[in-house]
């Protein structure tokens, strides 16, 4: 009995290596797996890799002494300069262009006073010249009955006629509505800001049904928050309540534009530019 249990005892430490073998294979099969998976190499990192280790090895070199020595590394970049396109502007053509900017205007408000010459002699508009543009200063009630946002007969006329001069040209406008500190409420105007924001509106629409695009407008309406005269008497609140056109000179557009910008190939910023194969 003894043997025989003795034989069994042998028989099952045998076969017992199968398991571990088992799970050799099994780790085996998945190391493999992994190594599969990491193999797969970006072709161009690779590349500049490759380069840099070239060009590395090919510059060691072995004095007389039997050191070796780094001689310093050429870059890899491009030798040509990189340059950003746009024509450099001279300061003798940006100031020709600022005399031409300024004639126009010059010319545009002769002309807006010579259509509205009776309105100008009555002092009902005024028509200013200023480092920003052109700007007519119309007083409201010539445009408007007191509450009211609606153009009468007279007052769409002159404005058509302002239009007409408008129109050719291509510099913005914004028109702005002013009220006087006289507060209002009703249905349709709860406040001044809604008052001065529809009449602005209303010569702007005008204006854009006589010929002026309508991206080049704006309207605004500043209630009585930019008086021009003191609300306490009945001929300041008078003058504050106005529609003022600004006609934009936009001379910030007429600065010297930036010319070619050189880049040179040592130049840490070049690793990230748009394009460089390394950024």
């Amino acid at each position: 009995m003894r043997r025989r249990r003795r034989h069994e005892e042998e028989h099952e430490n045998h076969e017992r290596w199968l398991v571990s073998y088992a799970d050799f294979i099994t780790l085996l099969f998945a190391f493999f797996v992994v190594m599969y998976s990491l193999s797969s190499v970006n072709e161009g990192k690779y590349r500049v890799l490759s380069d840099s280790m070239v060009q590395a090895f090919r510059n060691v070199t072995v004095n007389e002494s039997g050191e070796q020595v780094i001689l310093p590394t050429t870059s890899l970049m491009p030798t040509r300069p990189i340059t950003q396109a746009g024509p450099p502007a001279t300061e003798e053509v940006v100031d020709q262009r600022r005399r031409e900017v300024a004639r126009q205007m010059r010319d545009m408000a002769e002309e807006i006073r010579r259509v509205l010459s009776p309105l100008t002699q009555s002092g009902q508009v005024n028509v200013t010249e200023g480092a920003f543009g052109v700007s007519v200063e119309i007083n409201a009630s010539l445009l408007f009955g007191a509450g009211e946002a609606v153009l009468g007969a007279q007052a769409a006329s002159a404005l058509q006629a302002v239009a007409q001069v408008l129109a050719p040209a291509g510099f913005p406008i914004t028109v702005e509505g002013h009220t006087d500190n006289v507060p209002i409420n009703t249905f349709r105007f709860p406040s001044n800001w809604e008052l001065s924001a529809v009449r602005a509106s209303t010569v702007a629409r005008l204006f854009i049904d006589n010929g002026v695009a309508p991206d080049r407008l704006t309207a605004a309406g500043y209630a009585d928050q930019r008086p021009v005269a003191d609300n306490a008497s009945d001929e300041g609140r008078s003058r504050n309540r106005r529609v003022t056109v600004l006609i934009e000179s936009r001379t910030a557009d007429l600065l010297p534009e930036p010319g070619p910008t050189t880049i040179p190939p040592d130049d840490p910023i070049r690793s990230i530019l748009p394009g460089n194969p390394e950024g």
